[in-house]
Parts: structure tokens; C-alpha cells; sequence
């Protein structure tokens, strides 16, 4: 039995939250699926040893930069011919979205299984997926997204580039927006409280561009230099074993909170400026809400608003 997964969101995160969705329909089959996702969901790099997963296709539409081959019709069509290649048996479409339909009914796939059509709006991101494999397969699922890397691996980088005699933190400083990037000075006054009790050494996580760069900058010019290691150089799979390592993660709602929380890692998010569902539909994760809030969600637009005594008052309860 073939079996195609369409999860057609952008980004690391919403590929994340839908793990355990996806590997709950190869246990329900008992087969691998494969999925069709996102370059920029960079699905390849943390899932290349999930044993739920046989192949990644890239669907290459909606990208910012340029005109993807999947874009348009003739971009659907294109896609429909290399699906077919596959000969799938059924397909899960985690959206509401005719043309999705349609590129599977021309794929020649014969059982198609997707959310209501035409019920994008308003539509919660774990709830949906939720009744959608509780109505067609009649299986409940718990939102707890696991990544899963090479013992071996983890254990060398261990010897390598750590210490136990360190509280050992990840600070996932990037952010794939503006308005979500906390700034350096709250997580350097976090930095300051925290090794005022601890023995502590910051793993710094963080994109390339200039805004993220400029962040980390600042914390690695600090008063904390010596006990900071800066991860930007590796890319998503060389990162992994490094926060798997630590002992906790503080992070702004990026693909950074989602990866460590998938790791096992108690992840301490900082909401900004998106719905708190993203910082809080793992049980890993324990998410801060700007002063002043009591709920946070787009155009929240409160980065300035983050205490970093809350963050200490969070670390302390779990790390003790």
C-alpha cells in the first residue's frame, strides 16, 4: 500500500505540529508514507531518521523568491505527472483546498481523505488535524511531535562540546519575523539572572539575516562571551544534536522552540506576536505572555513587553 501525505504549509513549525498526525496514519496502515511538503519546511533536515517516513517530495509552489515549477496550472500539472510516477493507493490532504483535491482525483489516486472543502478560515491548527483523523479513521491523537536523531551521534557531540558541570541553555534568539524576535536586552538581563544561581552556558540559535545577526552580536560582545557558543554557522541537522544536549531552551516562536521541544527539551517560548497555540501545543513547551496580556495573537506586537523575571520564574520551576 502507497500512501501520500499533503501537508502544504510553510515553514518548520506547522510541519512539526503535524508529526504525530502523519506517523499516526502509517501505524493505523502499517506502512511508511510519503509526504508532499515545502522546501522551506526543510522537512529532510530532522526527519531523515523518522521510521514513519520513506520519501520527502518537494512541492516547489508560493515560494517569495521566485516562481516555483508548481505554481499555476501548468505547475499543477507538472505536479500530477510526477505523482502519478508513485501509484499512490490513498491520500491525506491536511487542508481545505479544491485544487489539492482535484491534483489527486487527476493522480489517479483512488481514495482521498481531506478536511471539509472550503473551511480554511478560522480553521485551529491541532484541532483540525485532530477531527480530521478522529472522523475518517476513528483514531484519536495527542499533539506531541517527537524528532528523533542518532544516539551515537548525540552522545559524541556530547563528549565534544559539552559539560554537566554547566546548566546548559539554548537561546533561540531568531525568528523568522520582526515583530516575533525578542530583543537582546531581555535575554541578556535573563542571562544575567540565571548565572547569578547557576553555573550556565548559553547555545546561541539564530538565522542569518542581518536583523537576527545584529542580536547575536550583541549577546556574544556581552559581558557573556566566554560562555556562549553561537550555533548559526550549522545548518537545521548539525544543530540538532547541539540542542538535544542542553538541558533546557528558552526561545522566541521560531523553528527553534518547535525543533526542541520535538527533541524532548522543556522549551520555555517567548510569544510576541502570534497565537499562543504555537508556543503551547506540546507538552514540552511552557510559554510566556508579554506583560500586560493575557492572551497573545497576530499584531500582538509585543516583543518590548517580555520580563525576564517571568522567564527565570518559568526556568527555575523546571530546571529545579
Amino acid at each position: 500500500m502507497k500512501i501520500l501525505i499533503i501537508q502544504n504549509r510553510m515553514g518548520i513549525g506547522d510541519m512539526i505540529i503535524f508529526l504525530p498526525f502523519i506517523e499516526a496514519i502509517a501505524k493505523k496502515f502499517n506502512t511508511k508514507v510519503d509526504l508532499l511538503v515545502k522546501e522551506n519546511s526543510k522537512a529532510s533536515e530532522y526527519l531523515d531518521n523518522n521510521k514513519y517516513i520513506k520519501n520527502i517530495i518537494i512541492l516547489d509552489r508560493n515560494n517569495k523568491n521566485k516562481k516555483g515549477k508548481h505554481d499555476g496550472i501548468i505547475g499543477s500539472f507538472k505536479l500530477i505527472q510526477n505523482l502519478r510516477e508513485f501509484k499512490f493507493d490513498k491520500v491525506f490532504i491536511f487542508n481545505s483546498s479544491l485544487r489539492y483535491n482535484l491534483i489527486a482525483r487527476f493522480s489517479f489516486i483512488k481514495e482521498i481523505y481531506q478536511y471539509p472543502l472550503y473551511k480554511k478560515k478560522n480553521q485551529h491548527i491541532v484541532q483540525a488535524a485532530q477531527n480530521f483523523l478522529k472522523d475518517y479513521l476513528n483514531i484519536e491523537v495527542d499533539s506531541n511531535p517527537n524528532i528523533f536523531i542518532n544516539d551515537q551521534v548525540v552522545k559524541l557531540n556530547k563528549i565534544k562540546n559539552f559539560s554537566d558541570e554547566y546548566k546548559n541553555i539554548l537561546l533561540g534568539i531568531g525568528g523568522s519575523g520582526e515583530t516575533k524576535r525578542i530583543p537582546s536586552e531581555i535575554f541578556l538581563k535573563f542571562m544575567e539572572l540565571c548565572s547569578e544561581e547557576n553555573k550556565c552556558k548559553f547555545y546561541l540559535a539564530t538565522g542569518s539575516s542581518s536583523s537576527e545577526q545584529k542580536i547575536l552580536k550583541e549577546i556574544i560582545n556581552s559581558k557573556f562571551k566566554s560562555f556562549c557558543i553561537s550555533l548559526d554557522h550549522l545548518n537545521i541537522s548539525e544543530t540538532l544534536p547541539y540542542i538535544k544536549n542542553c538541558n533546557i531552551a528558552v526561545c522566541n516562536d521560531s523553528s527553534f522552540s518547535h525543533l526542541s521541544a520535538a527533541l524532548g527539551l522543556p522549551t520555555i517560548v517567548l510569544m510576541a506576536d502570534t497565537p499562543l497555540i504555537y508556543g503551547s501545543y506540546s507538552p514540552k513547551m511552557f510559554p510566556i505572555i508579554p506583560d500586560g496580556l493575557e492572551d497573545v495573537t497576530h499584531n500582538s506586537k509585543a516583543k518590548h513587553q517580555i520580563n525576564p523575571n517571568k522567564i527565570l520564574k518559568k526556568f527555575k520551576s523546571i530546571i529545579d
